[in-house]
């Protein structure tokens, strides 16, 4: 029995890692679990599961919770996390959103953990100190990710020695066929109508400006290894390959499979077995047409600037994600415009103090700060536009 912690219960990852586990409860068992703001969506989680701990965002629905469930252990907030962390159990499954989910990791592998990771900032913007620390403590890191994951399927039963490059995928999120122009007036319910996949707000909005898919690039570098000119994006609307492996021989590997998260989050926990998974197989007797066309930087510039950050690195990193996170949020408030979240986005990396040699806190201090720079900038900008329209 495999005893995992899940962090972030009530996204689109850790409502799938719950229904995976319910699957194979003679494999996979939650002891811990965390959930955010939603008290609701706990308490329907725990008609079906019964951990021992559990962490809310609030220490005053933790007061309360703690009343209504005598049997189970309540903490809260970024230290809450924390404490589920350092817990005795078998797996961290990291399906936080943001730079929240890398001080979690550090504990949970510090502390002898192995780590099935949705959170890709946790590598974004602490990549090296991370995959330091995998090596130092002897514990596993899986993907969940299902590019990441189909990369981990292709270079299973061969060398790395062997490889020429990796391909990742992209569906092109909701705005792929859109031009330039076309996107200047596209609304956030537009944006969150991912043509393939069922993800969570964010994530699908990163998705349709490519940031998800350049976080993608650079958590493939520290995952498996490879520098950023071995590292390839190309696009593919229809997301049946997950991703692909080019061996020195021109042999390609890819993995293919219907748009199910279930398969990685399964694959992550149970590697190096195979699972049962309910799911619909891909028919091969019906007619199917798979496309691949390369990426243009110039139509997606926050993945051409994510292969900047990534090459560089130092505390850039931090600051991308910071910028993307805080613009981002503002698109889904109806803050800024979509366009907008590129160029606040790449103004605040490129203005950015540029460091190479990092501490932790030093991405810390940066990731903090870029935030305010972001949101420092947004509300000039709604200052400016308003001022524009009150002397119309």
């Amino acid at each position: 029995m495999k005893r995992i912690v899940l962090l972030g219960a009530s996204g689109s990852i850790g409502i799938q890692t719950i229904d995976v586990v319910l699957s194979h409860s003679d494999e996979f068992e939650i002891t811990a679990l965390s959930i955010g703001y939603n008290v609701q969506q706990l308490r329907e989680i725990l008609v079906k599961i019964h951990p021992a701990h559990v962490c809310v965002a609030k220490k005053e629905d933790a007061q309360l919770l703690k009343e209504e469930y005598s049997d189970i252990v309540f903490h809260s907030g970024d230290e809450g996390l924390l404490e589920l962390a350092v817990l005795d159990y078998d797996v961290l499954v990291n399906a936080l959103v943001g730079f929240v989910g890398l001080m979690p990791t550090l504990k949970a592998i510090e502390t002898g953990h192995d780590i099935a990771l949705a959170n890709k900032e946790t590598l974004v913007v602490g990549g090296q100190f991370v995959m330091d620390a995998v090596h130092k403590y002897g514990v596993s890191m899986t993907p969940i990710d299902s590019e990441h994951s189909a990369i981990f399927q292709c270079l299973q039963g061969n060398r790395h020695s062997e490889v020429k490059r990796l391909i990742v995928t992209a569906s092109g999120g909701s705005f792929r066929n859109h031009t330039r122009e076309q996107l200047k007036d596209v609304t956030v319910e537009a944006a969150l109508k991912h043509p393939n996949w069922s993800m969570g707000a964010k994530i699908t909005i990163d998705s349709a400006t490519m940031m998800n898919k350049g976080f993608e690039v650079i958590e493939a570098h520290w995952l498996f290894g490879f520098d950023f000119d071995h590292i390839d994006v190309v696009m593919h609307p229809e997301s049946v390959v997950h991703s692909m492996v080019e061996y020195h021989d021109t042999a390609i590997v890819a993995q293919l499979g219907t748009p199910d998260m279930r398969l990685p989050i399964q694959y992550a926990l149970s590697w190096p077995n195979r699972l049962s998974l309910n799911s619909e197989s891909m028919d091969f007797t019906k007619m199917m047409t798979l496309h691949f066309s390369p990426v243009s930087f110039e139509r997606f510039p926050l993945l051409g600037l994510a292969y900047e950050v990534g090459r560089k690195q130092g505390n850039l990193p931090a600051v991308l994600n910071a910028a993307n996170e805080v613009a981002n949020q503002a698109f889904r408030d109806g803050r800024i415009t979509f366009l907008e979240i590129e160029e606040l986005v790449i103004n605040t990396v490129h203005e950015f103090p540029y460091h190479k040699d990092v501490t932790l806190q030093d991405v810390i201090d940066a990731d903090r700060r870029a935030r305010m720079i972001v949101e420092s900038k947004i509300k000039e900008k709604m200052v400016w536009d308003c001022s524009i329209l009150l002397s119309c």
